[in-house]
């Protein structure tokens, strides 16, 4: 019988800073063992409890740079007055492989994906809060930003919801749980789209062959 394999996708996941795009991801990471996140490089400092390679890869901003101009980053963007990119030779390597990229990243991230070569596996998810007040609680309820840091991420959370339109799916993270087993259900219909499904004609046509033959 003929082989079916699968390419992989690119999961993106954008929200205003606070909607709970973070946490539907550490769920995600940790339900789905086909999906993998994909680790950026950025020029900010390293915090406190990060690893280099593991939560991001941390450069300089000379070494950015040069990954523009060389090509070797699928999108890239400054948020905050800080650099970040997506290489491009690991995630077209997982892709072939038949496995799933979660990305964290904001709108121009996401479109710079869309514009890209990789556009057919981009499978793009917009998360929304209930209200601008549930998104001010949760950004205070965090304590770990001065009121200041969270009086900016508020005012730049209308120019960043004014893109949801831009995204294949848009989800109003009311609830935790819910809101994964929905992002969970997207994953499993994209998965399973036929031209994701590498070898299906093959597959069918060996079993019509018999058939076929009576």
């Amino acid at each position: 019988m003929a082989d079916v394999r699968r390419r992989g996708l690119l999961l993106v996941l954008s929200s205003p800073s606070g909607a709970g795009k973070t946490s539907i991801s550490r769920r995600l990471l940790a339900e789905e063992s086909n999906l993998t996140m994909s680790v950026s490089v950025t020029t900010r400092p390293m915090r406190p409890g990060e690893k280099d390679g593991a939560d991001y890869h941390f450069i300089d901003g000379g070494r950015f740079s040069a990954m523009v101009a060389a090509g070797e980053l699928l999108e890239h963007a400054t948020v905050f007055d800080n650099s970040y990119g997506t290489p491009r030779a690991p995630v077209e390597s997982a892709l072939a492989g038949g496995a799933d990229i979660l990305f964290d990243i904001d709108w121009q991230g996401a479109r710079q994906l869309r514009d890209s070569a990789l556009q057919n596996d981009v499978v793009s998810v917009f998360i929304l809060p209930p209200s601008a007040q549930e998104l001010h609680r949760r950004l205070v309820s965090r304590a770990s930003d001065p009121e200041e840091v969270v009086r900016n991420r508020m005012a730049k959370a209308s120019g960043e919801m004014e893109h949801w339109d831009a995204y294949d799916y848009v989800l109003v993270n009311h609830e935790l749980d819910a809101s994964v087993a929905a992002v969970r259900a997207i994953l499993t219909a994209e998965r399973l789209r036929k031209d994701r499904q590498i070898g299906m004609g093959r597959f069918v046509d060996a079993i019509r062959a018999v058939l076929d033959r009576g």
